[in-house]
């Protein structure tokens, strides 16, 4: 499979591409590991939360004893004293959930949020690769951009490392040529969420935008785009399958190195 490397002066060239721009995309593996990567923030009521009223121990039934519910007709539970004439006591229970302001009954356990899903290094392979072959698929593109507008025959976008040497304007210049009507989808949008989320901490979506994925020792430093070197490159960065994303000439050719084990 051959793709077209686009000159920053219109000179533009073919090179032969990487296997992983044409291998099949396996779709399931590539949600299984996507999965696997993703994590909970752990969160659990306090060791003594609902405890620490001032109780004493289970109530005993013993006749005749001191501090003791013979013949009061209430169960053996840690009960609060609220008042007390000689050896009458007034006494409401604590710190059992079925009490007000007692502990909860069934609290989340920190070791459930502390489990890892495991995946198998070359199922993760795999789906990395597949995520790859998606970002040159017009199908997949499609399927992500509903805005997507035109033919996108030149999948993979490829550009020669001289581009990250570009001023910021002349940068954004060269993907407005590149994608003409759908410049739009490359850059980052942020907008006000709909709905009551807005009132818990999570107001703003931000759209991922285009990704640029660079070589290993190549540097780009540029707002409003997502900026990826090849060995660094994640499956969370390409997922869902069919990301806009355009690649230096020099991280294809990484790549490609990576699949013949140099």
């Amino acid at each position: 499979m051959k793709g077209k490397v686009l000159g920053t002066e219109g000179e533009d060239k073919e090179i032969e591409l990487p296997k992983c721009f044409s291998m099949q995309i396996r779709e399931d593996i590539a949600q299984k590991y996507y999965e696997a990567g993703k994590k909970i923030q752990p969160y659990a009521p306090s060791l003594i939360a609902g405890e620490q009223a001032s109780a004493a121990g289970k109530i005993r039934h013993g006749r005749g004893k001191w501090k003791t519910a013979a013949g009061k007709g209430i169960s053996r539970v840690a009960r609060k004293i609220f008042w007390r004439r000689g050896t009458q006591f007034y006494w409401q229970g604590a710190t059992i959930a079925s009490a007000v302001g007692g502990r909860r009954a069934h609290p989340p356990k920190l070791e459930h949020f502390l489990k890892q899903k495991k995946i198998n290094k070359k199922e993760a392979k795999l789906a990395l690769t597949s995520a790859i072959s998606a970002t040159a698929s017009e199908k997949y593109l499609k399927k992500r951009y509903e805005t997507l507008t035109g033919d996108m025959k030149e999948l993979p976008l490829i550009v020669e490392s001289r581009a990250l040497k570009l001023k910021i304007k002349e940068f954004f210049s060269l993907l407005k040529k590149i994608l003409s009507e759908n410049y739009k989808l490359a850059e980052k949008n942020k907008k006000i969420r709909v709905g009551k989320g807005k009132m818990r901490g999570r107001k703003y979506k931000v759209r991922g935008g285009l990704l640029v994925v660079i070589g290993k020792e190549e540097s780009f430093r540029i707002r409003g785009v997502d900026v990826r070197r090849v060995n660094e490159l994640k499956i969370s960065d390409l997922y869902p399958l069919g990301r806009l994303a355009i690649y230096t000439e020099k991280a294809v050719e990484e790549l490609g190195n990576k699949e013949k084990g140099k």
